[in-house]
């Protein structure tokens, strides 16, 4: 841009000059345009350079040029920060999605992926071996106030990181690296989280249990849980305090034999389909599809197709309760020896979930529910996983309100430790404490 009043022909005839002056050849030129006098200066240090062009009748003094090139310095300056406040908002959106995708290859247990994606400013908390998650739900314009305020230069929270949940707008989720002994977090967020959830009646934080990096997706889960129990606590803080998951418990080669079996059918599906099945188990649909970036329809076509394979209906949460329990079975390491389960007899389910362990698993499941409540609670649970866990349906079936229904649940979550709302793994667990309870003696 320039002042008014001047031609173009002028410029025309400075062409050359500003070129070698844009060009870094020159840092600065004086010629003559006519009558005129032209004093031209670079700007900036970035190639192609802004030029600086002034034209007066008469040549400047030594003072009024000093000035000039001053004026010329401190427009650039403005220019430069005004194009840093542009950038600054693309900047943080880039760290966040960054941070999100970090997150996302932990709980697929690809680090490799993760240092990959990071390259050249990978993360401090991928050189840690265990970690604990806190999982803190706030409201969702503070999440990025949080995010900012922690956030270090490198796009990072010193040796941690957080994460704007994609999938749950009021979840911030926290990946906090432990020392070598485990004993306690080195950087510095664990005292904040819960200095701030003690000075804000809205806020709960749930904490997971030490985990190795590659088990950061059991550690998302048990924080899951913790933030469900915190919700319901006075100090809105709760650590988790679960059961070994009940796919390590069962008969190791039997289980593998039937899981393999159970799954045969979307073995040659797309790598999409599975990732999406498997999310699906956790998070809505229209979670899935954010997580993802595809549309929900797409979502829905993938588990269409896994439905017709396997012959599940994923809306009933014992069809979605088996099939995360054969996942679950077939993420566990191969029996020693890499010993393949082909040649083991196929098991059923059931005979699986009466095995005496799967039964000790199940008493000690229920055992909270039956001491810290009467019936009431346990039979709203099993009606509600009758009704596929849909509220309305259940107070409809036992002639309550919904609202009941729901302060049944919450209770439930209080006593079992587990989060049920919405339906995911803790309903999974729910589903065959209930299958095993009804074959059990």
């Amino acid at each position: 841009m320039s002042t008014a009043r001047l031609a173009p022909d002028i410029l025309a005839g400075l062409q050359l000059v500003l070129t070698q002056v844009s060009r870094g050849q020159l840092a600065a030129a004086t010629s003559q345009v006519g009558e005129l006098h032209v004093e031209c200066e670079a700007l900036g240090r970035q190639v192609p350079r802004r030029v600086l062009v002034v034209i007066i009748p008469s040549p400047l003094t030594r003072e009024a040029l000093a000035l000039a090139s001053h004026v010329g310095a401190m427009v650039e300056v403005l220019r430069q920060a005004r194009q840093a406040d542009r950038l600054a908002p693309r900047y943080q959106q880039a760290a966040t999605q960054l941070r999100l995708a970090v997150f996302m290859s932990l709980t697929t247990g690809e680090l490799t992926l993760a240092r990959r994606m990071s390259a050249g400013a990978v993360p401090p908390l991928l050189d840690a071996e265990r970690l604990r998650i806190h999982l803190l739900r706030c409201p969702p314009a503070d999440r990025g106030r949080l995010s900012d305020t922690f956030q270090d230069a490198s796009g990072y929270h010193g040796r941690g990181m957080m994460v704007r949940c994609p999938v749950y707008d009021d979840h911030l989720i926290c990946l906090l690296p432990l020392e070598h002994d485990g004993a306690r977090t080195d950087c510095g967020l664990a005292a904040p989280l819960q200095a701030l959830v003690r000075d804000n009646p809205h806020y709960a934080l749930g904490i997971s249990a030490p985990v190795p990096l590659l088990a950061t997706a059991r550690a998302y889960d048990q924080a899951r849980h913790a933030l469900a129990v915190a919700c319901h606590t006075p100090d809105r803080v709760a650590d988790y305090h679960g059961q070994a998951p009940l796919a390590g418990l069962l008969p190791r080669r039997q289980a593998l034999a039937w899981a393999r079996a159970f799954l045969e059918a979307i073995n040659a599906a797309p790598r999409l389909t599975l990732e999406i099945t498997s999310l699906a188990l956790s998070f809505p649909r229209s979670g899935v599809a954010r997580l993802l970036d595809v549309s929900r329809n797409t979502v829905t076509a993938h588990l269409g197709r896994v439905q017709d394979a396997l012959g599940l209906v994923l809306r009933d949460p014992r069809s979605r309760a088996e099939l995360a329990l054969a996942l679950a079975i077939t993420d566990l390491p191969l029996p020693e020896g890499n010993a393949v389960a082909e040649h083991v007899p196929i098991a059923s389910v059931g005979s699986l979930l009466s095995t005496e362990a799967a039964i000790t698993w199940a008493h000690a499941f229920f055992q909270p529910l039956q001491l810290g409540t009467d019936r009431t609670v346990h039979q709203t649970l099993r009606a509600w996983i009758e009704a596929g866990t849909d509220a309305q349906r259940t107070a409809r079936h036992l002639g309550i309100s919904r609202t009941t229904v729901r302060a049944h649940l919450c209770t439930a979550e209080q006593l079992l430790k587990r989060s049920l709302l919405p339906p995911g793994p803790g309903t999974h667990e729910l589903v065959h404490a209930f299958r095993i309870a009804d074959r059990a003696p």
